[in-house]
């Protein structure tokens, strides 16, 4: 198959390294110092997004930033088939879903769900991906296989159920470390605890403020932090009451929550 990748980032690298022994591929990022020492056996390192139209891909993997997903897709119109089938890795889908209701090209939507920071792009097993079910099926097909292959845990959400998923599984931790960042004294004698939420504190917080802004403007993310204010107002009330059984109770339930 004919992939083109469009954005040579941390994922963009990720997917031609996984693709390029069983596919020809085409790569691209507006910065070509990301692309110069790209390893591909048999494809196309374009200094030129317009290259694509000779390449004629089947399928374009969009792996630039959430703000810059639309404005490629608008760019990729002029040079692509109406019949390649195009898709994103978003971590939040937003206005995406807009574009996807417009666009006569087929389209898939998915969203790796292993982050640089914390995974190590060479052993996924047990990570988790989600493939949006309103994708079109040879391409959900191909991404499922793809997965399985890696070991990864496929999830299927409809476009509007992965943001509200995410909202949870993302926005959640990323405030409870933001909260704990905004609050730390790092002057202070460092326990065991206090040392595992630094580093991941540190892990969090060295993503580029784009990738960290688009998953705090999920539009779902208030809900989360109200949550979130809850919790907080709650623990504050068992706090000030010393209630020795009102905490255990509450710690009991912590647990049953986590328990998995």
């Amino acid at each position: 198959m004919r992939i083109a990748i469009i954005g040579f980032g941390k994922m963009g690298k990720f997917f031609a390294n996984i693709l390029k022994n069983d596919h020809s591929l085409f790569v691209y990022d507006i910065d070509r110092e990301k692309t110069k020492n790209a390893d591909i056996k048999d494809g196309i390192i374009a200094k030129d997004i317009e290259e694509i139209t000779e390449f004629n891909p089947h399928l374009v993997i969009n792996a630039v930033s959430l703000k810059n997903t639309i404005p490629v897709f608008k760019q990729l119109e002029e040079f692509i088939s109406p019949k390649t089938t195009i898709g994103d890795i978003a971590s939040v889908k937003g206005e995406i879903i807009r574009y996807y209701n417009d666009t006569k090209n087929p389209f898939f939507s998915i969203h790796p769900m292993f982050g640089p920071t914390f995974a190590d792009l060479k052993k996924l097993k047990n990570e988790c991906v989600v493939i949006i079910e309103e994708s079109d099926k040879k391409a959900k097909d191909f991404f499922k296989t793809l997965f399985e292959k890696l070991g990864l845990k496929v999830f299927n959400f409809s476009l509007e159920e992965h943001d509200k998923t995410m909202a949870y599984s993302l926005t959640l931790p990323f405030v409870a470390t933001f909260i704990f960042a905004g609050c730390i004294d790092i002057k202070t004698v460092p326990g065991t605890t206090f040392k595992k939420h630094l580093e991941i504190a540190k892990g969090l917080l060295s993503e580029d403020n784009y990738l960290l802004s688009e998953i705090l403007f999920n539009k779902y993310s208030v809900k989360e932090i109200n949550k979130v204010q809850s919790q907080l107002e709650y623990l504050k009330h068992i706090i000030n009451q010393k209630d020795g059984e009102l905490a255990f109770d509450y710690l009991d339930k912590l647990r049953k929550n986590i328990e998995e």
